[in-house]
């Protein structure tokens, strides 16, 4: 029998879209089983990278690299995680589904068997981006195995939790990594998460998800355009992870990088375009439906990344450590639970537009209350900002996500296309949103430092009586009085660099809000022109009513 086949389903079993698992009828104790393995298998893709990435100073020190050099393993692992769902896809529709499971779980808990033995830095970074390679896989088995614990009816729900369970993963790593650390150090993270690699196979093996279509889908061009795609977007990660920490226009490689990115990603476009059967649809891509959405993403994407750039950094920077900040963690996690639990269980393909609106205010309430902060900010005044922008961050992925299927379901040959589009989106908006802010962030703390700095002046009584009193608290340690003005003054020059950084942070959020605000203005004035031209051309009659009046 031909493996490539199609086979005879009943019609509630037919697969959703080509490569996916066909859906049979289960009991509800089977699909409680398949619920709860999606869950573990979504959660333990996403812990991968939000472990490092919570843990970034701590395993500074371990590997002895400076933080230019440790920007370099999240970046790794999104450089390779992006342009893996090229080739994911096909794999999925011609290999089947028992080997996509088997074998990327497998490559998944020997990667991580491989952090175990990471020494430096420079097999930190290969690791990294080994992960990023197979854990790409693990979302799409998360959903795959969601959909399979919900009836059909429900369908829709099990697709926003089954996407959005891995965006669970950063929250909860900053929650109990701590904890891990002192356990075992930066070893006991990979412990952790390779119990969870090994403990997700076992389940896997034990719950198979039921067969699916098979379909030859491979060809030797296929090959050439995921070489030039995923080179081109790994430099173009490269350069928006380390271009504000190397600074944009002080380091070469950064303007070169983002020139061979282009010039990778337009090639490989223009093979696409041209191809009789072609790996990634350009058309549909260009088309104006596909750009909103894809730009929505994005813009949605920058303005939630204000939680890891925005709100930790600024804390941190008032010396606030991961154990003070765990509360507000706690909080973060509670957000994104709500927001994804508030989505699956208002998710309506008829109204897909208010979610989006309501994401983004939720965002820009948070934004704005977070930018009349100061010294005396702690965690608990930003509970209910972030809060706010958690529930937003989580509750727009699953109507963006339905929005992009409905066009995948009428031509299912974009599927690829669709998939590499969303991920590429989701991940590059982050990005994006860290490179802006962060660089921002650096500009404004440079402004408000040379302007707090001006007015401080030697001959001002005030601030000859600060440097005194700064100098005076350590009078039982220096006696001579010229040290002690010394000490003073680094005292004051701190104080106004953290003024600084306290002001640079304000505007952050206010560029944020006022982000969140224009992408609320665009999706309402776009939402007001399609409800006008549809009421319009309900309205006119048609050719054949005005002929025969």
């Amino acid at each position: 029998m031909d493996k490539y086949a199609p086979r005879q389903w009943q019609e509630h079993e037919r697969p959703v879209l080509p490569g996916s698992p066909s859906t049979p009828l289960h009991a509800p104790s089977k699909r409680l089983a398949y619920g709860l393995v999606g869950l573990l298998v979504a959660i333990t893709g996403g812990l991968g990278n939000a472990l490092v990435t919570a843990n970034l100073v701590f395993l500074q020190g371990a590997l002895g690299a400076t933080s230019a050099e440790m920007a370099w393993l999240p970046a790794a692992y999104v450089m390779t995680n992006v342009s893996m769902n090229l080739l994911l896809v096909k794999f999925r529709q011609e290999f089947g589904l028992r080997a996509f499971t088997e074998v990327f779980l497998v490559l998944y808990a020997l990667v991580t068997f491989a952090h175990l033995f990471v020494n430096d830095l420079n097999s930190a970074i290969a690791v990294r981006a080994a992960h990023g390679m197979v854990g790409a896989a693990l979302s799409s088995l998360g959903l795959y195995y969601m959909i399979q614990a919900f009836p059909a009816k429900w369908r829709l729900r099990a697709m926003v939790l089954g996407l959005g369970a891995s965006q669970l993963a950063l929250p909860l790593a900053r929650v109990f990594s701590e904890d891990l650390l002192q356990i075992a150090e930066w070893r006991g993270l990979y412990l952790f998460e390779l119990g969870l690699a090994i403990t997700a196979l076992g389940c896997v093996l034990m719950l198979k998800l039921p067969p699916g279509d098979r379909f030859k889908t491979f060809e030797p061009l296929d090959f050439l355009t995921f070489s030039l795609m995923a080179g081109g977007t790994a430099l173009l990660c490269a350069a928006l992870s380390l271009g504000r920490i190397e600074w944009w226009l002080e380091t070469p490689w950064v303007g070169a990088a983002l020139a061979a990115s282009i010039a990778l990603i337009c090639a490989g476009l223009a093979i696409e375009h041209n191809r009789r059967n072609p790996l990634l649809m350009t058309r549909w891509l260009g088309s104006a439906a596909v750009i909103r959405l894809g730009l929505c993403v994005i813009l949605i994407r920058m303005v939630s990344s204000e939680q890891s750039t925005g709100a930790v950094g600024f804390l941190q920077a008032l010396n606030m450590g991961s154990e003070q900040m765990r509360s507000l963690y706690a909080i973060m996690l509670l957000g994104a639970v709500a927001g994804l639990a508030t989505s699956a269980l208002t998710i309506n393909p008829a109204h897909l537009i208010w979610p989006l609106f309501i994401s983004v205010a939720a965002m820009a309430v948070g934004s704005f209350m977070d930018s009349t902060s100061s010294n005396l900010t702690r965690p608990a005044q930003m509970y209910f900002s972030q809060f706010l922008l958690a529930f937003g961050g989580t509750f727009f992925l699953g109507p963006c996500m339905v929005l992009g299927i409905s066009h995948v379901r009428a031509n299912p040959r974009n599927l690829v296309s669709f998939s590499v589009l969303f991920g590429i989106c989701n991940n590059l908006g982050g990005l994006i949103g860290a490179a802006l802010l962060g660089t921002f962030q650096i500009w404004r703390e440079k402004f408000h430092s040379s302007q707090i700095t001006e007015r401080l002046s030697a001959f001002d009584p005030l601030v000859a009586a600060r440097v005194q009193s700064g100098g005076a608290s350590y009078a039982g340690q220096f006696a001579d009085p010229a040290l002690r003005s010394e000490v003073g003054t680094r005292l004051l020059a701190n104080a106004a660099t953290r003024e600084a950084n306290v002001l640079a942070y304000n505007d952050v959020f206010m560029l944020i809000g006022g982000v969140a605000i224009l992408t609320m203005l665009w999706i309402t004035l776009r939402s007001l022109w399609v409800w006008y031209s549809t009421r319009r051309a309900s309205s006119s009659p048609s050719p054949a009513g005005a002929t025969s009046q």
